[in-house]
């Protein structure tokens, strides 16, 4: 495998990242240019390209990190449940008009919900050894997120009329519904986050070893999967509060940048950043164009990432001796 080296690798993901914002201001139902940022359909444009790039890169990091603590390539927040446990509470948040910790009450309680969901997926996925087998985990994944979105459904019909319509979209995600001080903080936890598993990635590349490997080694296992999990659960919270449920992104693009740059944490992390920024930023664009009437992001996700899904399960069974 050709590596490529940093100084050449992160400016062309960045030009890509660039070319994707590019394109995404052009297409639309108004075409628009680099002159008419200034004008209001181009301010909210903008807005929306950022707050992809931000969720992108929040779900795509999330989505490598469970995959390194686990040793899974099908682990992501979706498929796992965590994203259906952050709907939950920040849904609830939403229609009981909770706002104790003001523009920070969404990814606070999206956090508290991705936590709890993954912990209770652990917790059902546990054999009684410790091991936590894959198609174990996989189905408490998704028995987990089916009982959670049946939840959710629950919400949506007990939510007041004027709020129905709000909900139900942010539920098959957008990133129509902007926030100014809510995009504000959950860029400012993704960054820090980010930077944070950046931090961490020699100590993913020995836990994916196995954590007796990694113990042996001299790396404090328990606290470096505690200090983990809870980083891919705050992206994963504060994608879910910024626009809802945007499923896949954290299977397609992890999985897709380490077959090309390998397994090393310290450069997928980042690259899975800038990467998954430019994936959400075209799908929204997709999700923008290819009908007459916009359709949800998360539809358009659904639709790549099932089939991806499929096609990596088969593959691993298709491994299996």
């Amino acid at each position: 495998m050709i590596k490529p080296k940093a100084s050449i690798l992160y400016p062309c993901l960045f030009a890509m990242l660039l070319m994707s914002a590019a394109i995404s201001l052009a297409l639309g139902p108004v075409a628009l240019s680099i002159d008419d940022l200034g004008s209001n359909i181009g301010q909210l444009r903008t807005a929306r390209i950022l707050t992809g790039m931000i969720i992108g890169a929040a779900l795509s990091v999330a989505g490598a990190i469970f995959q390194a603590l686990l040793r899974n390539p099908l682990a992501e927040p979706y498929v796992l449940g965590v994203s259906s446990g952050a709907g939950v509470a920040a849904a609830t948040s939403i229609i009981m008009n909770i706002a104790i910790f003001g523009a920070w009450t969404l990814p606070v309680m999206a956090f508290v919900g991705a936590i709890a969901a993954i912990l209770l997926v652990l917790a059902i996925a546990r054999s009684a050894g410790g091991a936590i087998p894959v198609q174990t985990l996989l189905l408490a994944g998704v028995v987990v997120g089916s009982v959670l979105g049946s939840g959710l459904m629950f919400l949506v019909n007990m939510s007041p009329n004027e709020k129905l319509p709000t909900v139900m979209w942010w539920l098959m995600g957008s990133l129509q519904l902007f926030n100014w001080s809510l995009l504000q903080v959950v860029a400012m936890v993704t960054l820090v986050s980010i930077g944070l598993s950046w931090f961490l990635g020699s100590s993913m590349n020995i836990l994916s070893m196995g954590e007796e490997p990694a113990a042996h080694l001299g790396l404090n296992v328990e606290r470096t999967k505690i200090i983990l999990l809870a980083l891919a659960s705050l992206m994963t919270g504060c994608a879910v509060a910024a626009c809802g449920l945007i499923g896949f992104v954290g299977l397609i693009v992890p999985h897709s940048v380490r077959s090309v740059l390998g397994p090393d944490h310290r450069r997928l992390i980042p690259s899975c950043a800038l990467c998954g920024a430019a994936f959400v930023v075209l799908a929204d664009s997709a999700a923008r164009s290819l009908f007459v009437q916009e359709i949800p992001i998360g539809a358009v996700t659904a639709f790549m990432g099932g089939p991806f899904f499929l096609l990596l399960l088969k593959r691993g069974r298709g491994a299996r001796p």
